[in-house]
């Protein structure tokens, strides 16, 4: 049976983070970890991890991503981690305060960076890739001048717009949608974020969005496939599911944290959505 924790223990950006960002080279070994890195925790920034050569497991909401290098991967803030296994690793690492990541950049990410990324050695955003990140490694480590923060800001602006115009560019699914459809998404989104505990119905988003249900239920099922309620009960069990495996918390303390009333109707929507009861998916997890 896998260890368990009591809880799953978040952590904020490291205080030797400069301006909202650090970035710890991976073939450096000085680099103390701050925390264990092999157990899951989360974390309540970005992590963006690039890899130019080495092979990596990293677990990601109990799924194990392989990453062979050249490629990269991006952690979410409040997903459940850890590192698996790394053999060889080389390249970076760079914890980035969401507050630094463009507002359209974050959904395109938050949507479509899901999985790890190959990366093509001989293309150029490979190429401009590897130059931002040694660029931006000199700046933290040999800031020039008054100017160096702001200069860093800008280099990680221009990573994480690049990155994000491959994930636009691949992840299109064929769909087109509005600015205006995407300022609805994103924003029914961070709402979601903030509120999945108290808010369990569609009309309490559309409220606060100022639209109706209907244009909220249409905006979201026509980019996502999904409907609202969908996404609603999906975010809600993803909780559950970190809480049933990283901490000691009953299935009806569960219900109660992530503002269910009735456990028993908890248990049901559990298993309508995992084809497994939370005991169940607590048990299939930790054996």
């Amino acid at each position: 049976m896998k260890s368990q924790q009591t809880n799953i223990f978040k952590f904020p950006i490291s205080p030797l983070a400069k301006a909202g960002m650090l970035i710890k080279n991976m073939k450096v070994s000085g680099h103390a970890a701050e925390h264990d890195h092999s157990k899951p925790h989360r974390d309540d920034h970005y992590l963006l991890m690039i890899a130019t050569a080495g092979q990596f497991v990293i677990n990601i909401d109990f799924e194990n991503n392989i990453m062979k290098g050249p490629a990269m991967v991006l952690v979410l803030p409040g997903q459940v981690h850890h590192v698996v296994s790394a053999s060889k690793p080389m390249g970076w690492g760079i914890s980035i305060d969401p507050t630094l990541v463009d507002k359209e950049f974050q959904l395109i990410l938050e949507k479509g960076f899901r999985k790890p990324l190959s990366l093509d050695k001989e293309s150029d955003f490979h190429g401009h890739v590897i130059t931002l990140m040694e660029q931006l490694e000199k700046l933290q480590t040999s800031p020039v001048n008054v100017y160096a923060v702001r200069a860093s800001h800008s280099l990680l602006d221009a990573l994480i717009g690049l990155i994000a115009g491959e994930i636009a560019s691949i992840d299109t699914g064929g769909k087109s949608k509005t600015n205006r459809a995407a300022i609805i998404e994103q924003s029914f989104m961070q709402l979601l974020k903030i509120h999945y505990k108290e808010w369990k119905h569609p009309a309490r988003y559309a409220e606060e969005l100022h639209i109706s249900v209907a244009h909220l239920y249409d905006t979201i099922k026509n980019i996502t496939g999904d409907s609202v309620s969908t996404y609603i009960q999906q975010y809600c069990i993803l909780e559950a599911k970190r809480l049933l495996c990283f901490s000691k918390m009953t299935a009806r303390e569960i219900s109660y944290q992530l503002g269910y009333e009735e456990p028993v109707y908890f248990g049901k929507l559990f298993k309508k959505v995992t084809g497994l009861t939370p005991l169940q998916f607590r048990q299939q997890y930790r054996d």
